[in-house]
């Protein structure tokens, strides 16, 4: 008789995008968070890329970065980012 096969458990992560310039320190601390917590994130430079502010700014509505988006949703900037950390609704953001 054959045994049962092991199930495996489908890790789900969040698709997150960060808008960043290189030197902004709330930037790095966004990207930070996002790291310790071990979730992939596409980095838009929008200092090193022309049209990607405009593009950032019409997504968003924010002018400043970073600009956060979790599964396409606004999270806004770092301050907003942290806030929900503090809340305890970040883990549940990330794991749809």
């Amino acid at each position: 008789m054959e045994s049962p096969k092991p199930t495996v458990d489908k890790i789900v992560m969040a698709r997150v995008e960060i808008y960043t310039t290189e030197f902004c320190p709330y930037c790095t601390q966004a990207k930070m968070l996002l790291r310790n917590k071990r979730q992939a994130f596409k980095e838009f430079q929008i200092d090193k890329t022309k049209g990607l502010r405009k593009s950032m700014m019409d997504r968003s509505g924010g002018h400043t970065v970073p600009q956060i988006f979790i599964n396409d949703q606004h999270i806004g900037g770092c301050d907003e980012l942290f806030a929900l950390e503090r809340k305890g609704q970040l883990d549940p953001l990330l794991s749809t």
